[in-house]
């Protein structure tokens, strides 16, 4: 089969050109809105050269191609289908009504923390490498690079400067995203947030340590506190879609040649006065009860509560839910000034790539399988796991629960060793970076229980009778895998 072939055996094993809605790609994804996702056949499509492995999730059927390829298959098959091409954010309006209250809440906070997250990783590297320049016992004997080059530390000043920047400016990013996401203007959600930050405020950090000392305005009556939203997240999400809602019912009856006089001005004291005055004491307050209360769980049994978060974390991906601990991670890190729960929950990350890389050497006759695997191994190590979930380990499904177990344990023993980091960071690999130097020894012990701990498990799972339903997929994929063979031996002697 040519490329166009396999093409077209994926448009016939997703139920046919007929079958599709809409399609659109990501970076290694087809997704696709189905008519009926009954009539695909996994089995036949997953046997396609140039498929990695499937999904489906929030009302899409996602088809995992590849970094590259995706794009040239993308456009073959709308070619070969006539369907409507759409962008990802399209193809997310389409979906987003599916799903329960629950899953359209994940979507929403993925919509809004996603398109941040680059700048909240590059100062979270940034910052690692200022500790890396700055922290005493690295390189030399009690004594730090800047100790021993003092010509370094104009610069480390600088990379400080520019890593601290997205956090002291957080509720500038995350009003910038939430108007983005909701509807609304950009700028406006840009000059909220600058409002939520302004230095004649009193900073959310000062007001934690002398709330006694707050001024307030007082309007009509009504004393309201100068409090800042510095490093806060929920309030900033709800003021930001106050401002949205009030700029669209603006905007429904104020003339179009008046808006730009009335609707921004109108908007921002409405957003302002409820921010300030009900919406902010009221989510920061809440805001400030998770964050403690996850920090006490940590406290009264580290090793339990990180633990179980290990054990989740997996399994959090599929859903989408490990997104709502993406906001609790960066309302710590905006008001901690560290975060606990991302270095502890990385280990999932290494455990798929190690029970990927496991069941390469275990799939003895499937190349397609084992290429996939080692494929899904190094994407894994460089922090994206979803061809080593989907193409993998979710498929043989022993796999994935020694990934859950191998995670527990290795997040066990970080969080009992209370292993921070200065923030979210780059996954896999490099995530040493962003964690504090001091805990590096730590947190490598940690990642080696967790990869030999998966590892095992998956050679031990495979070698028992536990996962009889599982040994049936891959025999049935070993005896594939040797007919292929034969057949291509029998077509060379031909």
């Amino acid at each position: 089969m040519d490329f166009k072939d396999h093409v077209s055996s994926i448009i016939n094993n997703i139920g046919g050109s007929k079958n599709v809605i809409n399609a659109s790609h990501c970076v290694t994804r087809l997704r696709l809105v189905l008519v009926n996702e009954s009539l695909i056949n996994k089995e036949a499509l997953e046997e396609n050269e140039l498929v990695k492995g499937t999904f489906s999730v929030n009302g899409q059927f996602q088809v995992i191609i590849g970094p590259g390829l995706v794009e040239k298959v993308y456009n073959e098959f709308v070619n070969q289908t006539g369907t409507e091409e759409v962008s990802k954010d399209e193809m997310k309006k389409i979906t987003s009504e599916k799903g329960n209250i629950i899953q359209k809440g994940v979507r929403v906070l993925a919509d809004i923390f996603i398109p941040i997250l680059p700048a909240i990783v590059a100062a979270g590297l940034l910052l690692g490498l200022n500790n890396l320049l700055a922290n005493s016992g690295i390189f030399y004997d009690k004594k730090s690079l800047l100790d021993v080059y003092t010509g370094w530390t104009g610069f480390a000043e600088f990379i400080n400067v520019i890593a601290n920047t997205a956090f002291t400016f957080l509720p500038v990013l995350i009003a910038w995203s939430t108007a983005k996401k909701f509807g609304g203007n950009p700028l406006l959600g840009i000059v909220l947030g600058l409002l939520l930050v302004h230095p004649s405020l009193m900073s959310a950090y000062a007001y934690a340590e002398n709330p006694s000392e707050v001024e307030s305005w007082s309007l009509f009556g009504w004393d309201i506190a100068k409090i800042g939203y510095q490093g806060q997240v929920l309030p900033v999400i709800f003021a930001t879609w106050v401002l949205t809602w009030s700029e669209k019912r603006l905007k429904s009856f104020i003339p179009d040649n008046l808006q730009m006089l009335f609707v921004a001005p109108i908007s921002l004291v409405f957003a302002g006065l409820l921010t300030f005055g009900v919406i902010g004491p009221i989510t920061m307050t809440g805001s400030n009860w998770i964050t403690d209360g996850i920090l006490y769980l940590f406290e009264v049994s580290p090793a339990f509560a990180g633990g179980v978060y290990g054990f989740i974390s997996g399994p959090l991906v599929i859903t989408g839910m490990h997104h709502i601990f993406l906001g609790v991670n960066l309302q710590m890190a905006g008001t901690l000034g560290y975060v606990t729960l991302w270095p502890i929950g990385e280990t999932v990350t290494l455990a798929q790539g190690a029970a990927a890389l496991t069941m390469f050497f275990i799939l003895k006759q499937n190349q397609k399988l084992k290429g996939v695997s080692l494929t899904a191994t190094l994407s894994a190590w460089l922090g994206v796991t979803e061809p080593a979930i989907y193409g993998i380990n979710l498929r043989f499904r022993y796999p994935f629960i020694a990934v859950m177990v191998g995670s527990a344990f290795g997040s066990a023993y970080l969080a009992a060793q209370g292993v921070k980091a200065t923030s979210v960071g780059v996954g896999g690999v490099l995530s040493f970076l962003s964690v504090y130097p001091e805990h590096w020894s730590v947190y490598f012990i940690g990642m080696a229980i967790t990869f030999i701990i998966t590892v095992t498990l998956t050679f031990g799972f495979f070698k028992s009778n536990l996962f009889k339903a599982d040994k049936t997929i891959e025999k049935k994929t070993e005896d594939k895998g040797k007919k292929s063979l034969e057949l291509k031996t029998l077509s060379k002697n031909v």
